[in-house]
């Protein structure tokens, strides 16, 4: 027993150190490895699987609404940025240069792709001649290079992965229209299948995307307190139209521009997961975005061990035919406690444990990684008893993380009362605020906190700003954030 202690404690408790309990367990899980790139990250095979599983689930629901994916180059010419100067200035301490190609200097610098809006706008305004080919819906799964100075793996790294959706509408109301849908679709995805509460609403002036008329987005609370931006929207309006001169002729016989919309989610979403659902013991991964739902672990003394492993393999059989994600630990040289630590580590949301005794009894136990309930079923009924405790999972996953939310979000009313908030305990911080930039950009060099958004639905409607006093614009959700 005191080597499964052991094991557990080589990952530094939360609350200790939330940053390094953060590194252990994506280490210790084989989730990822670094490479000899700065800021760079190489995905293992459970890292990819997770990431596998989110873009075939987010990829289903992009083709339910009428999006189709397609591929654009790596290399953005410099010119291109040129053409949006919000853009280029929001995105230019980011942009790694190509100025050299087969030992020759190049005519005109090329940005490795931190993003595609310019790259779409250069081709809409060649495919877009009449409000005929009109709307185009177009999503690419890529690979994108930002030099972040500060790194985290999955969070924020130099390079990584993502989608991003972009759109050229006839109007201003179906372009916003698009805009609201696809951060519903990110709101339902993360929460349904990632099990991840979220805050949907608008970011501010300061906040949006660059070259955005509007952005929004959802944010999540991870356990350490801590917002992510887990998805977001942007009415791009005509200003990358117009940029780029992508009109089309209307139904009037007149020259219109374009209404544009870009949306985008990344492998940030892996990060935000871990921070949400993981605990001491390590990796709590919903079911179904899990890489293996189901460890079966065989259990035994050498006269029944092959028996046991026998009746494993025919149950095995069955889950797998089911659909059902599930792996065999049938290591004879390592103790059952050892393999129990090992996959709760892991992650993974149900363990099967069978012996000699629950095979001559036609039973099997099932245990809940979330709560530890250890459920003794029959092996006749063994696939709809799995698929149940993978969905009471799943719901007790989300329903933890939203009262966890719940529980870390405080209401002030004053910058005095936010930092002394922020001081004392952890989470997001509901406050008016005025709608000026010097009060917001006060809050953050208080405070260290930024504006996460605007709330749709805000728990309560603040009516003076936290800095200056006056009467509120907005209700805002202020907090530190990855």
């Amino acid at each position: 027993m005191s080597n499964d202690k052991q094991f557990v404690t080589e990952i530094t408790p939360q609350g200790e150190d939330f940053s390094r309990w953060y590194i252990d367990v994506i280490k210790k899980a084989d989730l990822m490895d670094y490479s000899p790139v700065r800021g760079c990250i190489v995905f293992r095979p459970d890292g990819y699987e997770i990431w596998e599983h989110i873009q075939r689930d987010l990829d289903r629901r992009f083709k339910e609404t009428g999006h189709r994916n397609a591929y654009f180059p790596l290399f953005i010419p410099e010119s291109f940025f040129q053409k949006e100067k919000e853009h280029v200035e929001g995105f230019n301490p980011e942009l790694p240069w190509v100025t050299e190609a087969g030992g020759d200097k190049l005519e005109e610098r090329l940005a490795i792709r931190p993003t595609s809006e310019t790259m779409f706008g250069h081709m809409y305004a060649k495919w877009i001649q009449s409000y005929r080919d009109l709307p185009v819906l177009i999503n690419q799964w890529a690979n994108v290079v930002r030099w972040e100075k500060r790194t985290l793996p999955f969070l924020r790294t130099s390079e990584f992965l993502w989608q991003e959706g972009h759109t050229a509408h006839e109007t201003e109301a179906e372009a916003r229209e698009e805009t609201m849908k696809m951060l519903e679709v990110y709101r339902q995805f993360v929460e349904e299948f990632l099990a991840i509460p979220v805050i949907t609403g608008q970011k501010t002036p300061s906040e949006k995307f660059a070259g955005a008329v509007e952005t929004f987005s959802i944010e999540a609370m991870m356990k350490d307190g801590r917002a992510v931006q887990a998805g977001t929207s942007h009415y791009l309006g005509t200003n990358f139209a117009v940029a780029f001169d992508i009109q089309y002729l209307s139904r009037d016989n007149k020259q219109e521009y374009v209404h544009t919309t870009s949306w985008g989610t990344s492998t940030r979403l892996i990060g935000s997961m871990i921070m949400v659902h993981g605990d001491d013991r390590g990796l709590a991964l919903p079911p179904k975005v899990a890489p293996t739902q189901v460890i079966m672990i065989p259990i035994g003394p050498p006269k029944t061990w092959d028996a046991v492993v026998g009746r494993t393999d025919e149950l095995f059989a069955e889950l797998k035919q089911a659909g059902i994600r599930v792996r065999v630990d049938d290591r004879s040289d390592l103790r059952p406690g050892w393999k129990f630590n090992e996959y709760e580590m892991r992650g993974v949301p149900v363990r099967l444990e069978i012996g000699p005794r629950d095979m001559e009894n036609g039973v099997c136990v099932l245990v809940s990684r979330i709560t530890g309930e250890k459920k003794v079923v029959q092996q006749a009924n063994l696939v709809e008893e799995v698929q149940t405790m993978l969905d009471q999972v799943q719901k007790e996953m989300f329903d933890r993380a939203k009262q966890f939310m719940n529980d870390h979000f405080y209401s002030v009313d004053t910058l005095e009362e936010m930092k002394s908030s922020m001081e004392q305990q952890r989470g997001f911080t509901l406050a008016g605020w005025c709608g000026s930039e010097a009060c917001e950009s006060k809050v953050k060099e208080e405070t260290g906190a930024t504006s996460r958004n605007i709330p749709f639905e805000p728990a309560e409607e603040k009516h003076t700003c936290l800095v200056c006093g006056q009467p509120a614009k907005h209700t805002v959700v202020f907090a530190r954030a990855y």
